[in-house]
């Protein structure tokens, strides 16, 4: 396993028509934070995912998944 995410946050928080700066200040972080999340720089903690995923009403599954397993 290559240790990266892939991320569809971005894609989700643009569909309920969210800035990074609401979603962030929805829960709690900055939004650089949001940015690095939605970048693949920064892996949110599990508190972390699971807030963004309430607050975007979906699963964690659904803004993040391990990547195929074939290199």
């Amino acid at each position: 396993m290559n240790g990266r995410l892939i991320v569809h946050l971005r894609a989700y928080r643009t569909d309920t028509g969210m800035t990074q700066a609401a979603l962030a200040t929805a829960v709690g972080v900055s939004r650089k934070t949001i940015n690095t999340i939605e970048n693949g720089v920064f892996t949110p903690s599990t508190i972390l995912a699971l807030t963004l995923a309430a607050e975007l009403e979906c699963s964690v599954h659904d803004l993040f998944e391990l990547p195929d397993e074939q290199e």
